[in-house]
């Protein structure tokens, strides 16, 4: 996630880290090299008799403008989904927590340790990454038994099944204090369960492919249109258009798994972090992990 200080509009529109520009560069070139080679052949070209009107452009581009907008406006529902669910993680570690010190206080440490192998399990199983560090660090030699298992996220949620069923047995919660734990244990596997819709799940293929199809056809056309009436102000206005489609199209494929490393997915690791923090110090721990900072690209991961 790109986190950038208040700057001035006029600055703005000279940012480079964040923006999609870098992802489009090259492709962008591409069609100021097509630019260039429709102002090069225009005299062979209007000797062919044949001419590219702006009629069937400004058509297709109305229709991959609309198309456009409503792929993206699906792929940010889903960006917004995967954030409220990461919201409502927060929320319920918390809430276990409360509960947990309430009424079991001398198994506090146990249950931040299992909540915190929860919630970094499900980021390295979004992010098909190792979760090995993490949950040794968090869980030690019960570490080996949870990461020799396929579904490791799911695991460590019966781990804290496990727990608050053992804690109903001996008799430390009432059936009422069980009732609620177990609503908020529900909280997390219902979060495991969007995630997992969520990146199991994309956009139709055939979807996303005719719209990538379409706006490089049209990008790569669209100079030869525009070269008879406005020769070397092709290169200008054509880059202009390309790179608006060009940017919503990248923007989309960026917001349709928001899970990753690039610009616009949800800083995971600091987030994770976040509830860390938060965890230990409901246990009054005091060595905490630092708080999460964008980097010099104003990146934070």
């Amino acid at each position: 996630m790109i986190i950038r200080p208040p700057r001035h509009w006029f600055l703005r529109l000279f940012a480079w880290h964040g923006s999609v520009l870098p992802s489009i560069l090259f492709r962008l070139s591409l069609n100021l090299l097509m630019s260039l080679a429709a102002i090069l052949s225009l005299p062979w070209y209007e000797t062919l008799g044949v001419k590219l009107t702006l009629a069937p452009f400004s058509l297709l581009g109305v229709s991959i403008a609309i198309f456009l907008g409503f792929r993206n406006s699906v792929a940010y529902s889903r960006y917004i989904e995967a954030r409220q669910l990461w919201g409502g993680l927060l929320i319920a570690c918390r809430t276990l927590q409360s509960q947990v010190m309430a009424v079991c206080p001398g198994e506090a440490q146990r249950v931040t340790a299992l909540l915190l192998a929860f919630c970094y399990s499900l980021k390295h199983q979004l992010r098909h990454s190792d979760p090995r560090p993490d949950l040794e660090r968090l869980l030690g030699d019960d570490a080996e038994d949870i990461l020799s298992r396929r579904a490791q996220t799911n695991m460590v949620q019966l781990r804290l099944s496990q727990w608050l069923a053992e804690r109903r047995r001996t008799g430390e919660l009432s059936d009422v204090v069980y009732a609620h734990m177990d609503t908020t244990l529900l909280q997390l596997s219902q979060v495991v369960g969007g995630c997992e819709r969520i990146v199991s799940m994309p956009i139709p293929f055939a979807y996303g492919l005719l719209l990538h199809r379409t706006v490089y056809l049209f990008c790569s056309l669209l100079p030869f249109a525009l070269v008879v009436d406005l020769h070397y102000m092709t290169l200008l206005v054509s880059g202009f258009i390309s790179y608006t489609f060009l940017s919503l199209d990248t923007l989309a494929e960026e917001l349709e798994m928001p899970f990753g490393y690039a610009n616009n997915h949800l800083p995971m690791d600091a987030m994770c972090t976040n509830i860390e923090i938060n965890l230990r110090e409901m246990n009054n721990q005091t060595q905490l992990p630092d708080t999460p900072m964008p980097d010099k690209h104003f990146r934070l991961s």
